[in-house]
């Protein structure tokens, strides 16, 4: 799957998820408006048409009064009014059959057929020629009246019933609503967590890659022809590809340093015999061989010579870098007594320090080994390089030092100087091969740059380490830690990456 395909379904699913707690919310609230509706449809509508009910018996009561005590045309009307008082009720017990409220509709409609029997024979008698009055009393106080209070009885029943159906509903609807908020509350946390883990993903398929890229490319600016990507070659999106160029890149980049490694060796042997030779000559023209020289011609003589062995110098130190890099530079470690190595490097720098009216001083720290076993004209070689560069670039009235302690199997040696310093961001590049940091302009002779990239090559060629720390205006330290022992070994094989 591609970058862009990658991307595009984890938004898509990312917008999915996120849209799923809120249509969840949606179906909710439709559902508690259904709820709401048939609440309003059935338990309320039910609860207001028994309450018009009461009040149609509580007025059917007052006409049956009316009935009892009215006379003639009175009578008459108070009997229409209780007929369609009677009706009212039974249309009203009717519409009550329509919603779930047991047999209380049926109670209701039973007593009211009571009720208006025992109206209509209320009617009758009060109507006679000769009223009977005390039968009317007693339909009214043993038919008429217990008839009414049952079916007030049955609707009374019948409210209460629907009060507790309301009631229910209502709790129900309270749970659902709890229960749909701690859903929607939960979805949207899953939702969040989830998209989360998507938008992690994605940004860790893609950031790892590019991290991973950003480490390449710095490894191969630092000269690191080796470094292998983490990220698959054979992956089918853009980081695969760039993985391929990437590794086409270091082996056609490997190619050209051993192509260059290879021609700076053979153009360095081929110089040697040249350069040789015109030393030579150069020395029996001062020897006067071919005949005496004015002093004009001995100045360029003496000029020709210091570039001569200055070109020859340069040579050596090439073919030095070719066969480290090669894996051809060997060590002859032997034993040789530390003191006596010290002793004769104190020496050496001793004259140069008057000359340049520098402070020398070498430290030695208790528990240092009588001997070691180092290839000792290569370690003079690096110890006597970082001196002279020390020398090199301390002003008149500095100090340089060599320090030397025990640390563990090793000995750690330290040349610091009080100079010009290195800059930051240079030092890095400093065992570089050709490369001179910016503080050139305050050394006292200009150098090649081979000399910091043969010392490292020496050193680690017996299995130490070295490193610089430098601070601009203060001065520089190198440290250099050697195993005590060391066995008869070629230096670090030089690796180049394999073809793809």
């Amino acid at each position: 799957m591609t970058l862009r395909s990658r991307l595009a379904v984890g938004l898509v699913t990312i917008a999915i998820i996120l849209v799923a707690p809120l249509v969840f919310a949606i179906q909710s609230l439709n559902n508690l408006h259904d709820d709401a509706t048939q609440l309003r449809d059935h338990e309320f509508r039910a609860s207001l048409l028994i309450g018009r009910l009461r009040d149609g018996l509580n007025d059917l009561r007052r006409d049956e009064l009316s009935l009892l005590f009215a006379k003639d045309t009175a009578a008459v009307t108070a009997m229409e009014r209780m007929n369609q008082g009677i009706a009212h009720v039974d249309a009203l017990v009717d519409t009550l059959r329509t919603y779930d409220l047991r047999d209380y509709p049926n109670h209701v409609a039973r007593a009211m057929a009571d009720a208006a029997a025992a109206a209509k024979a209320e009617y009758h008698v009060t109507q006679l020629a000769k009223p009977d009055t005390s039968t009317a009393d007693s339909l009214s106080q043993k038919v008429f009246a217990p008839a009414i209070a049952r079916a007030d009885s049955a609707a009374h029943d019948a409210e209460s019933y629907v009060l507790g159906q309301t009631t229910k509903r209502l709790e129900s609807e309270s749970e659902n609503i709890t229960n749909t908020k701690v859903s929607s509350i939960v979805a949207l946390i899953l939702a969040l967590v989830t998209a989360g883990i998507i938008a992690f993903w994605l940004t860790r398929t893609i950031s790892a890659p590019i991290i991973d890229l950003r480490h390449g490319m710095r490894a191969v600016a630092d000269g690191d022809l080796t470094y292998r990507l983490k990220i698959p070659a054979d992956r089918d999106d853009e980081f695969g590809q760039l993985a391929n160029s990437f590794q086409e890149m270091t082996r056609q980049l490997s190619e050209l340093d051993k192509l260059k490694a290879e021609f700076v060796s053979v153009a360095s042997h081929e110089l040697k015999t040249p350069i040789n030779v015109m030393i030579g000559y150069l020395q029996l023209l001062e020897e006067g061989v071919y005949g005496p020289l004015d002093p004009a011609k001995r100045d360029v003589l003496r000029t020709l010579n210091v570039q001569a062995h200055t070109l020859s110098r340069l040579v050596r130190q090439l073919l030095d870098v070719s066969r480290f890099e090669a894996g051809g530079g060997r060590l002859e470690p032997r034993t040789v007594p530390l003191e006596q190595m010290l002793t004769d490097l104190e020496n050496a720098f001793h004259v140069l320090a008057v000359q340049r009216e520098i402070r020398f001083r070498v430290e030695r720290s208790s528990g240092l080994p009588e001997e070691v076993h180092w290839d000792v004209d290569r370690v003079n070689e690096v110890v006597g390089n970082l001196l002279s560069n020390a020398f090199k670039f301390t002003p008149h009235g500095g100090v340089v030092s060599l320090t030397l302690e025990t640390v563990d199997d090793s000995v750690l040696m330290k040349v610091c100087d009080t100079g010009a310093g290195i800059p930051p961001e240079q030092l890095p590049r400093i065992f570089d091969k050709f490369y001179q940091a910016d503080n050139q302009r305050a050394a006292r002779a200009a150098g090649s740059g081979l000399g910091l990239a043969i010392a490292k090559q020496i050193v680690e060629a017996h299995g130490g380490t070295i490193s610089c720390e430098s601070t601009l205006g203060v001065g520089t330290t190198f440290s250099i830690r050697l195993p005590t022992h060391v066995t008869r070994r070629p230096t670090v094989q030089r690796v180049v990456a394999a073809p793809v």
